[in-house]
């Protein structure tokens, strides 16, 4: 058996091919994810990752629409969006497959 605090983890992300992670897998990477009202980030895409994200709690943007708890968004590769959180909010964000250096940002 493992335990660990998600404060622990790096930004949230606790299955992956990185350190530290609860389980080691390049098969797929998922975090849970908090973020203040007005907390952004910039737009980027993945060349290889599908990303879902399913908004938990709270109000968010992406693609210039906006989602709230209970909604969920599929970013499929090459897709590129920015985040913003309109209110304070938590989002699971799964990663398939997991593809370390997929992340391209964008302006």
């Amino acid at each position: 058996m493992k335990t660990a605090k998600i404060d622990d983890m790096v930004k949230g992300w606790f299955v992956g091919n990185f350190e530290p992670t609860l389980y080691k897998t390049n098969d797929c990477e998922v975090a849970v994810k908090t973020y203040k009202k007005g907390d952004k980030e910039k737009a980027h895409y993945h060349k290889i990752a599908t990303e879902i994200t399913v908004v938990v709690k709270g109000k968010v943007k992406m693609f210039d629409k906006v989602f709230v708890e209970g909604e969920i968004v599929v970013v499929e590769p090459g897709e590129s969006t920015a985040f913003e959180a309109l209110e304070d909010a938590m989002n699971v964000v799964v990663k398939i497959p997991g593809a370390n250096d997929d992340k391209y940002e964008t302006e």
